[in-house]
């Protein structure tokens, strides 16, 4: 069956027209996938959904994203990273090389919540993976999520008593009400794309509604898997942050208000 893929004029020249072909009638993509991007499920059939092809030196490997995530494009990495980053997560891409399939990651959780600071209530998202995050091409069994965050201009925080600084560039989707996603800057300084989808709009109290409309951002603390875990009110989901900062396995940053 014939497949809704977005296949860039990049990803084209790259995997010739007969594969790009193939691909377009659904001999050799699935239906359904996990976006590499969000790690939430897509289907092909149904929705609009990029190629994304990351090379390397020797190994190309054929990935799959919600179109709304990230446009078709060609990624280049390292052989090593390529290499390092390989997992068997069957159906997620379709492989141009035997045993070359799309690396696997972990899906984040977000939680939202207001957060005291300065005796100023601020609406809050607190991101923690499912699993570590390894750097892709890293060969360890590392936590590089912190570090990735850092590199992306998210800082450190050792305890909760100022606002941090805004990350410009980035901002999060709140529209109707529901929140939808954190966006960051697109390659090249295109259109932003989503860091993070929700898989269905998410409710957000009316409180948060109003913070944030107050401040016209939001912030966004990031913490390594099993820091904070899934917490029932906020004031526990305080208590966490503040043991996570204490511990060093927080960052954060504020991220403008896209949206009402």
């Amino acid at each position: 069956m014939p497949r809704m893929l977005d296949v860039s004029d990049e990803v084209r020249a790259e995997i010739g027209d007969e594969e790009a072909d193939r691909l377009l009638a659904g001999e050799n993509a699935p239906g359904s996938y996990d976006c590499t991007s969000c790690r939430t499920p897509g289907d092909s059939e149904h929705e609009r959904t990029s190629t994304v092809l990351f090379i390397g030196d020797e190994t190309a490997v054929l990935a799959f994203a919600h179109a709304t995530c990230l446009p078709s494009q060609v990624v280049q990495v390292t052989e090593e990273q390529l290499r390092g980053a390989v997992r068997s997560i069957g159906g997620d891409g379709a492989d141009l090389e035997p045993e070359k399939v799309v690396p696997e990651q972990a899906v984040l959780g977000v939680t939202s919540g207001l957060v005291l600071i300065a005796g100023e209530l601020h609406p809050a998202l607190v991101v923690e993976p499912t699993a570590p995050i390894v750097r892709p091409g890293a060969t360890g069994t590392g936590d590089d999520f912190l570090p990735l965050l850092i590199e992306q201009g998210f800082l450190p925080v050792t305890e909760l008593t100022e606002a941090p600084p805004v990350r410009h560039g980035w901002s999060v989707l709140v529209a109707m009400g529901q929140l939808h996603a954190v966006l960051q800057p697109g390659p090249d300084g295109g259109q932003p794309v989503a860091w993070w989808q929700a898989h269905h709009p998410l409710q957000v109290t009316e409180g948060w509604r109003t913070a944030a409309n107050k401040h016209q951002q939001v912030l966004m603390f990031a913490a390594p898997v099993g820091s904070i875990g899934r917490q029932p009110r906020e004031d526990l989901l305080r208590d966490a942050l503040d043991k996570a900062a204490a511990n060093g396995r927080l960052v954060a940053a504020a991220l403008p208000l896209a949206g009402t």
